[in-house]
């Protein structure tokens, strides 16, 4: 694709308009990517990011937590600039650029002014979730960059583009690959064909249908591969389906999380713009409509998943660029109250962002204590340097810990000269050989959270432990006065460290004990401590 296919063919707007809305578009997008790009190489990796990019570093058609893509768009952005957090997370950033280009387009194909669709993809950025999460190397990314790109093809196939369905379909396909929640295209997009005559018409030609077998012979590779290793992430993922209770306070969860991540001002317009597009889903292929109808089954899952369980914040984030632009049209000619939240959406959704990113690459700013969702990104370098100074004391010839979070991490530093593994959860490393079962049989440290680790723990699963006492992590900034009086600071992380030999099980295959036994252990250990 080509910039200039964001313009449809048939549009009432004058060309040099359109050419002078596009430039401030494309203007405004290299800023704000620039920025990011900056972010990205200044900010140190989350732990998910960083159990990422150890898929990256042994490549698959899929792996325990999720589908592939995210992990080869991490090993792209290594081979090119690096095995860095700017290299971990270039192509994300790239694809928010390419993202927001398409919401341009899409806005444009649903008949909507120049000025409204460069509304739409500014907003889009405006978003609190894209805003300071938009360079993040995670699943999401890639999932909304190929969904979109999906809606806009299909908007394109039903001007009489037939071939478009065919590439409608493989990024569908490739969507799935990032994220499994895009299988919700597929009864969206049936939706939108079945609401309208015209709609039906194009559902009994064969193209509809070709774009389902592109789609499903892109799956297919990710199928073929659950299927010779035990159906895990199938498993995993939607073994979230299965209801255990009913907790209803997620949803009311739900819904204010995605008030305060869609942006405060700009949320009462995706609302609006969403029932102004499923008053107009009898008309022929309505553009608004459609991303109406891929909203609804994703969004009524949701709901539904978060009566029995949490969702978390940024599970939603391919619905962003949709409501982005149903948002952008219900902000159209906006009167009263509505006008000055309508001008002041990107502004604060900015503001807000730029503050977001600069405390996550400034350790300085670590003023918040528990509530600073960045502490989990502090104090590694130092502390990995600590890790690696016991094991060589010891004499440890591995190191292990009890979350793939910790291994991650610590792996991503690059300083501890021995094999690294969890040991319990062993299933989430078939992606990579495990170490030799000489190496294991020596001893090993054993470091983690002093709360989630304890003596008796590990023996149950080596024959010697020892412990080697504690050591801490995080960040040493001094917080403003006020802040301090309040009980707020750099929050520390305390870690217990213990000598482990002699493995009572097979540890590089089976691990120690499952999760779902130690999380029970640690609920169980938190209640009896509990004052």
């Amino acid at each position: 694709m080509v910039i200039a296919d964001v313009l449809p063919f048939k549009r009432q707007a004058h060309p040099s308009q359109q050419t002078h809305d596009l430039r401030r578009l494309l203007g405004l997008i290299a800023v704000i990517t620039v920025g990011r790009l900056i972010a990205a190489g200044v900010t140190p990796l989350s732990e998910d990011e960083a159990y990422y990019r150890l898929w990256s570093q042994h490549l698959a058609f899929g792996y325990f937590d999720h589908p592939p893509m995210v992990a080869w768009w991490i090993a792209a952005g290594r081979l090119l600039a690096g095995d860095t957090a700017l290299g971990a997370r270039l192509l994300p950033t790239l694809g928010t650029a390419i993202c927001s280009v398409l919401i341009y387009g899409i806005a444009r194909q649903c008949r909507s002014t120049p000025a409204t669709a460069l509304r739409a993809a500014v907003w889009y950025n405006a978003t609190l979730l894209v805003g300071f999460g938009g360079h993040l190397a995670v699943p999401d990314g890639p999932s909304s960059l190929f969904w979109t790109a999906t809606l806009y093809l299909l908007l394109r196939a039903r001007e009489g583009r037939d071939g478009d369905w065919v590439l409608a379909g493989l990024t569908a396909g490739l969507a799935v690959l990032s994220k499994y929640s895009a299988l919700f295209l597929a009864p969206g997009v049936l939706i939108w064909l079945a609401s309208s005559p015209q709609g039906r018409a194009r559902l009994a030609t064969p193209w509809p249908w070709i774009c389902l077998i592109a789609a499903a012979s892109v799956v297919s590779t990710n199928v073929f591969w659950n299927a010779t290793h035990g159906w895990v992430s199938f498993e995993k993922q939607f073994g979230r389906a299965a209801a255990e209770r009913f907790t209803p306070q997620h949803l009311l969860e739900l819904i204010g999380t995605q008030f305060l991540l869609i942006n405060p001002l700009m949320a009462p317009f995706a609302v609006s713009g969403l029932w102004l597009a499923i008053s107009r889903r009898a008309r022929p292929l309505d553009g608004l409509w459609l991303l109406a109808a891929v909203t609804l089954p994703f969004a009524a899952y949701l709901a539904v998943h978060s009566l029995h369980a949490g969702v978390q914040g940024h599970w939603p984030a391919p619905l962003y660029p949709g409501l982005a632009i149903l948002a952008a049209v219900a902000a159209q000619g906006a009167a009263g109250w509505r006008g000055p939240c309508a001008r002041w959406v990107a502004k604060v959704g900015t503001t807000v962002s730029v503050f977001a990113l600069i405390h996550l690459a400034l350790p300085a700013t670590d003023w918040f204590g528990r509530i600073d969702l960045s502490s989990q990104m502090r104090g590694w370098p130092a502390f990995a340097g600590e890790v690696e100074s016991l094991r060589r004391r010891s004499g440890s010839e591995w190191v292990g810990a009890l979350s793939f979070g910790q291994v991650a991490m610590l792996d991503n530093e690059r300083l501890i000269h021995a094999p690294i593994l969890q040991i319990t959860e062993r299933s989430r490393y078939r992606f990579q050989p495990p170490p030799p079962a000489t190496v294991l049989s020596a001893p090993g440290l054993v470091v983690d959270f002093s709360r989630r680790v304890t003596a008796s723990d590990l023996k149950r699963c080596f024959n010697s432990v020892s412990s080697l006492g504690q050591i801490e992590r995080g960040g040493n900034a001094r917080p403003p006065r006020f802040l301090q009086q309040l009980g707020l600071g750099p929050r520390q992380y305390t870690y217990a460290l213990f000598q482990v030999q002699g493995p009572k099980v097979d540890l590089a295959q089976d691990g120690c004990w499952e999760a779902k036994t130690l999380a029970d252990s640690l609920r169980a250990r938190h209640r009896r401590e509990r004052p």
